[in-house]
């Protein structure tokens, strides 16, 4: 794949994100990378800009609650990201004195970090030539170098070959050719009604070249979000949110008055994942809000 062609597209086209912005700090890629995952840009866009103003350091999160931090958060979803933010946040100012690591195996180290995450701080905040591979990224590479519709089932060994093995060796152009990819699949290159008119490699992909050959994986359902345990727990963590001291359990109770077994079972899971605790007074609060009930 032409580095130099893609490079340049990007340059050109690239989408103003915030956390792309010169002067954004390792630790803000960091928290950008965190809250993208599974949540759209639109989304994260307003909340991260909160964020680096709030906690623009380590430092500064590793000092707030995990109450603070689960409010915060909003309603970005998953919330035990934030959670493990605020973990990593901690683990950072404890073992590194509040810098985060610019090399991956390091990065792994810390709680709630994982391949994707490590290589994208170590690419796009210090600059480093290692292969970053997300959902786009792989569809990219099956369609352009492999000729697939799809990528199939993700194989990160795998992965990471077919990445690095079309990374440029010229370091600052590897970590802007990471990033053109990513824009590529996101933007272009996209799962529905690709605009391959308008991709700039479409001369070299070996997908539009073998005619755009359908798919011969298995399409996977879409994810339901109405009526499942994930919504459930959405809407505990919205009171206990909203309110500013730890609640009764009738008040979490009226939000899925239908199914008391689901609720139960979705409160559960909220106290099993350290994002709500029960205080000794029988009441329930954000993590780290309340005062712990004694075995």
């Amino acid at each position: 794949m032409d580095s130099d062609v893609l490079n340049t597209w990007f340059a050109a086209t690239a989408r103003a994100l915030p956390w792309r912005e010169p002067g954004t700090t390792a630790w803000g890629v960091l928290m950008s990378e965190v809250m993208l995952q599974q949540t759209p840009v639109a989304r994260v866009a307003p909340v991260w800009l909160q964020w680096v103003r709030q906690w623009p350091t380590p430092a500064d999160m590793a000092a707030a609650s995990p109450a603070e931090v689960l409010r915060a958060w909003g309603r970005l979803g998953y919330p035990r990201r934030a959670v493990r933010l605020h973990a990593c946040a901690t683990a950072i100012v404890e073992r590194h004195d509040g810098v985060v690591p610019s090399d991956v195996d390091t990065l792994l180290s810390l709680p709630g970090i994982g391949a994707y995450t490590a290589r994208a701080v170590c690419c796009f905040a210090h600059g480093q030539r290692v292969p970053v591979v997300d959902t786009n990224v792989r569809r990219v590479v099956a369609r352009a170098v492999h000729g697939r519709a799809e990528p199939g089932l993700p194989s990160t060994t795998r992965d990471l070959a077919d990445v690095a093995a079309i990374l440029p060796e010229d370091v600052p152009s590897a970590a802007v050719f990471s990033a053109a990819l990513m824009e590529l699949g996101a933007t272009v290159c996209t799962a529905r009604n690709p605009s391959c008119p308008q991709c700039p490699v479409r001369q070299e992909c070996r997908w539009v070249a073998l005619g755009r050959p359908a798919s011969t994986e298995p399409r996977r359902p879409g994810q339901r979000f109405a009526g499942t345990d994930r919504q459930v727990r959405g809407l505990l963590m919205e009171v206990l949110r909203t309110s500013t001291t730890p609640v009764q359990r009738t008040q979490l109770d009226v939000v899925w008055p239908a199914d008391p077994v689901q609720r139960d079972r979705a409160l559960g899971s909220l106290l099993t994942d350290g994002l709500v605790e029960q205080t000794a007074a029988g009441l329930f609060a954000l993590a780290g809000e309340g005062e712990p009930a004694t075995s």
